[in-house]
């Protein structure tokens, strides 16, 4: 099952976590506590408001909501022993424990045992005293100039003196003028160390270690390294200053030395462990330690993290980190740049607003918040250090560019950055040497590697006719070994257009191989052409081989779905014609058809036959600069929750849906020769591509109501106010292809199609008018406005040939939010109602108040969101019904059922969700009460019951009333079950589908009632269903069993 996993911490850092661990297909969701702007709802990413604190509730919070993992950012709660608290309590925790933790918390225990494990570092003094301090200051022979707070100091308790007076001062600004508080009881005197300061980190399992790339931090505020002292301006990774032989000698030397020594004190050190290091002339030396990530390193270490963080995690708790180390990507680097308010260090302005955000992700950047706040819902600053920019280039000059150009681009007044972020390491590259073909931008051995990659992966794509062995000048295909008789050959080229764009802005790009292949066999399909073999080329600026070997492989893979073979193609790596990070694809299939086989046939097409349009999986390969441009205008980034698509999903997942293949599915039937003529319906949409098949005397008349329209071509329409020309000549709008049969042929095609793909029938072909159009496109306006997932039935034909037969017009499903706090029976035959493919309501979301019932487990298990609102958390009804309101507009909730939920709820929250309430009820009252209700109907010898599903409303006497039934089921009663029970459960699945559909409440009568139902008789006598405004009592209820 999926995991949940809580940050703790709300900055930078903390987002970069989250960000992270939310990348893994085994994470559920991600909450941060407190998090910020950037984690308050990111996909699987959201703020939680639970103390952190106190460590006592946070263990029961995570019990209660099935939180798997908990991951520590910042040093405070490491250091007061969250980690030791959580473990005794039985949930996983990664981090030290606070006495390993000592290691940061206290500079005078991290000094004292680095001498006694011979770890190099600064010849220090510790203190209590600051006479004696600034006595040793002052009589030390070497330059005692660095002052430090023993404690914890927010990464700002160091102070490096020019001279001895200033660092006496500092002395006496900490432990005297206490300005660092408690943290300052202890001051380390240390030697001032000359060199270059690098960070290197490590995960540790308390045995191992597995060193990061090393970084490097920027703590003075201005460029050149000028200005006061931050917690950290900016950062890069990897440093060339570091040397592979280096990086060896600090692991054995440092990192391991000190997780040897932790284990040989009783203190097994596991979580993440950083040396702050000076390289000077005697070797590396340790500056500090803290026992976290850095912020903002952490921000660049993990976009270059290849493995599964959260997997990583496990292995390192677990002890596993030796035999499963992390993989992390080579040939990139990546800077970040913080943005800060104005006047931090000092003081700042809260509360400014920044815009932009959106518009610097989707140039392919990564915006970490830190100091960062929702405000009326616009982000606004909230501290000192507000958001970093992140960029991940190829080499760290270009990442550098690029991530200055996102922090121009972000609408912050006043904002303080640097723009010289890896200066001293762009210095060190630039150094005199001579040049290489590399130096000019062309990496041979990346290319070699790429080829040695993609070798297998184009080997099992081999067929009859080739052996698919790249490697040679040319390919070569036998068609007389593939079966072919008199065959005509048939070739088609094609690319991905700016669906590139969108793959390289997102990071996903194993998509794009089965795009390229679509387009292409796709194309040679419509001459009814098997596809025997096909090229690809790949271009780009800089040689990308993660990149590179993805694509391709994607490639590989569509060619098996084809049944074609990868029979060679192109790598072209060509400096300065393409932007850092950017590529570009092309490909070439080539087929073959019998003669006799040959598409379209036009002489046979005729007045009268019918068109069968096949399923696209979306927008596919076109379109795409325009589907951009409307992203534009919307202000919409491809990170953001897609207003289209499935819950849960992105606007860039959805987008980057993969073109459909249609060569296994189309070529039996067209080899069984009822097809007469077959378009693909790519660029151009279908006003252009379906004439391309056609004789010049007919048009195609179709009917847009006949076939299911995704969600994403609706929004487009409507936020693009897009005409329903322009969606036609653009668009696909549902139908990636278009088959021409006799009518006596149609439903013969369409049975084998429906086997495999979801079809209809949606028009046929009539005489082209003098002056009229080739393709008449009837009721898109209304589709396109209706458009959700709906399916269609089988299609029946008239005697004129026209469309005609019981398919659903497709229809928007009502988002529902379900209530429920036990087992979830009724919860099941909802989510079972929800899943046919004629119900209109659509379950987003499942809310409980009680942790750990089964309801959650049902949904969970259905792959539906979940979401506990504990009322033993809350000091009132207001608050908790005021967070479940927050939930269920969280998850854009149209419709609210009341599935066994057992809490009162407050007049306010139905006032608000008036009209879009639903109450599930058992119609056993009054004759039967209270929770034991169905058993004194059992034990009463009730034969017959059943179950009303009503609105809940409230009086002008403020009680919570039932309002008009919507739905009424009677049943036999069994003494195997609940009384009532299945007629509860089918009445209540079947009226939130129908009020989904139908959207109006029942209407009362002229006097004010709503009409009678049918009434269901019990042992004590005889229930009605008469509801309304002025009758309502029936179902009052009151106490405890308000609403359930």
């Amino acid at each position: 099952m999926a995991e949940r996993v809580l940050v703790v911490g709300g900055g930078g850092r903390e987002h970069a976590l989250a960000w992270k661990l939310a990348q893994s297909p085994q994470i559920q969701q991600v909450l941060v506590a407190p998090g910020n702007a950037g984690t308050a709802s990111c996909g699987k990413i959201s703020n939680s408001e639970v103390s952190v604190s106190n460590h006592t509730i946070l263990a029961q919070f995570c019990k209660d909501h099935h939180v798997g993992l908990v991951v520590v950012g910042p040093e405070a709660p490491l250091a007061e022993g969250i980690v030791d608290d959580l473990t005794a309590a039985g949930v996983p925790c990664f981090g030290p424990s606070a006495k390993a933790a000592q290691l940061e918390a206290s500079k005078s225990f991290s000094k004292a045992f680095m001498e006694r494990h011979g770890i190099p570092t600064a010849r220090y003094g510790s203190f209590t005293d600051p006479e004696e301090a600034c006595n040793y200051i002052r009589t030390a022979d070497f330059p005692a100039l660095v002052v430090k707070a023993s404690g914890l100091a927010a990464g700002k308790g160091v102070i490096v003196a020019k001279d001895q007076d200033e660092a006496c001062r500092a002395v006496i600004d900490i432990m005297k003028d206490r300005a660092f508080g408690s943290a300052g009881e202890t001051v380390v005197v240390e030697e001032l160390l000359e060199g270059e300061e690098v960070s290197c980190l490590c995960f540790s399992d308390g045995a191992s270690v597995s060193p990061m790339p090393p970084a490097q931090d920027h703590k003075r505020l201005q460029d050149g390294d000028l200005g006061p002292n931050t917690g950290g301006m900016g950062a890069y990774c990897p440093t060339p200053q570091v040397s592979q032989e280096l990086q060896q000698q600090i692991r054995e030397t440092i990192l391991q030395r000190t997780v040897d020594g932790m284990r040989e004190e009783g203190t097994p050190y596991v979580g993440v462990l950083y040396a702050g290091l000076m390289l000077t002339n005697q070797g590396p030396k340790v500056l500090e330690f803290n026992c976290r990530f850095g912020d903002p390193e952490c921000q660049v270490l993990l976009p270059l993290l290849k493995s599964d963080l959260y997997d990583l995690i496990l292995n390192t708790m677990n002890g596993k980190l030796a035999s499963s180390a992390p993989q992390w990507h080579q040939d990139s680097s990546a800077v970040t740049v913080v943005m800060a308010s104005a006047g931090y260090p000092g003081s700042y302005k809260k509360g400014v607003e920044i815009t932009g955000l959106s518009l610097v992700e989707d140039t392919g950047l990564q915006v970490f918040h830190a100091g960062t706040a929702l405000k009326e819902g616009g982000v606004v600053s909230s501290g000192g250090r507000v958001l970093t920019v992140t960029a991940v280039r190829s080499s760290l000059e270009t990442a550098l560019q690029a991530a200055n150009q996102g922090v121009a681009a972000v609408g912050f007044p006043g904002a303080v950055y640097r723009h010289d972020i890896g200066h001293r390491a762009i210095a060190h590259l630039n150094r005199h040497r001579g040049l290489t073909y590399k130096d000019s931008g062309v990496d041979i051995a990346a290319g070699n590697k790429l080829v040695d990659l993609i070798k297998p992966l184009a080997k099992a794509t081999s067929r009859s006719g080739c052996n698919a062995e790249l490697g040679g000048f040319a390919g070569l295909f036998d068609l007389k070994a593939a079966g072919f008789i008199d065959p005509i050959l048939v070739s088609g080229t094609d690319g991905v257009g700016t669906k590139l764009k969108i793959a390289q802005a997102c990071g996903q790009h194993g998509s794009l191989g089965q795009d390229l292949v679509a387009m292409c066999v796709n194309d040679v399909l419509a001459q009814g052409a098997e596809p025997l073999f096909f090229l690809d080329y790949f271009s780009c600026g800089r040689l990308d081989v993660d990149v590179a070997a993805s694509v391709v492989g994607g490639i590989a893979k569509a060619c098996e779905m084809a049944g074609c073979a990868l029979l060679g193609g192109e790598t072209a790596e060509m400096p300065g014609v393409y932007a850092p990070g950017e590529y570009d694809l092309a490909g070439f299939c080539v087929g073959a058809v019998e003669r006799g086989a040959l598409l379209p046939q036009l002489e046979d097409v005729a007045e009268g036959d019918l068109l069968i349009g096949v399923a696209s999986s979306g927008v596919h390969s076109n379109g795409f600069s325009l589907v951009r441009k409307v992203l534009e205008s919307a202000d919409i980034s491809y990170s953001s929750p897609a207003p289209f698509g499935r819950q849960g999903e992105t606007v860039g997942e959805v987008l980057l849906t993969p073109t459909k293949i249609y060569s296994r599915l189309l070529l039996p039937i067209l080899r069984h020769g009822a097809v007469k003529a077959y378009a693909h319906i790519t660029g151009g949409g279908l006003l252009e591509n379906i004439p391309r098949v056609l004789p010049q005397d007919l048009a195609a008349d179709l009917d847009a109501s006949r076939w299911s329209i995704p969600p994403v071509f609706s929004w487009l329409h409507k936020e693009g106010s897009l005409s329903e020309e322009e969606m036609a000549r653009t668009f696909n709008c549902g139908l990636g292809a278009v088959l021409v049969v006799a009518p006596l042929d149609a439903q013969s095609v369409l049975h084998q199609l429906q086997a495999h793909e979801d079809a209809w029938i949606v028009g046929s072909l009539v005489p082209k008018q003098p002056g009229g159009e080739r393709v008449v496109v009837r009721n898109l306006k209304q589709s396109l406005q209706n458009a959700g997932a709906a399916s269609s039935g089988e299609s029946g034909l008239e005697q004129n040939g026209s469309c005609h037969g019981n398919t659903v017009t497709p229809h928007k499903r009502t988002r529902v939010g379900v209530l429920i706090s036990g087992t979830g029976t009724n919860l099941q035959a909802l989510i079972e109602q929800a899943k046919r493919p004629s119900s209109s309501a659509e379950i987003v979301v499942v809310i409980s108040n009680r942790p750990g019932v089964q309801g959650l487990k049902r949904a969970s298990l259905a792959g539906i969101q979940t979401r506990v609102v504990d009322h033993k958390l809350y000091g009132s009804r207001a608050e908790f019904d005021g967070t479940i309101d927050r939930v269920l507009e969280e998850f854009g909730v149209e419709l609210v059922c009341l599935a066994g939920f057992m809490r009162i709820l407050t007049g306010n929250f139905v006032r608000k969700w008036n009209g879009k309430l639903l109450n599930i009820h058992p119609s056993l009252l009054p004759s039967f009460k209270g929770v034991n209700a169905q058993k004194q109907a059992l034990q009463a010898g009730v034969r017959v019951s059943g179950c009303t599903v009503h609105f809940v409303a409230v009086s002008r006497t403020f009680k919570v009333k039932a309002g008009g039934c919507l739905e009424f089921s009677s049943n036999s009663v069994s003494s195997a079950g609940r009384g009532g029970c299945r007629s509860h459960h089918c009445a209540g699945s079947s009226a939130c589908a129908e009020r989904g559909h139908r959207r109006e409440s029942v209407r009362p009568d002229q006097r004010g009632r709503a009409p009678s139902l049918p009434c269901c008789s019990g042992a004590g006598g005889q229930w009605c269903c008469e509801t309304g405004r002025r009758r309502t009592d029936h179902l009052e209820v009151m106490g405890d069993q308000d609403i359930k």
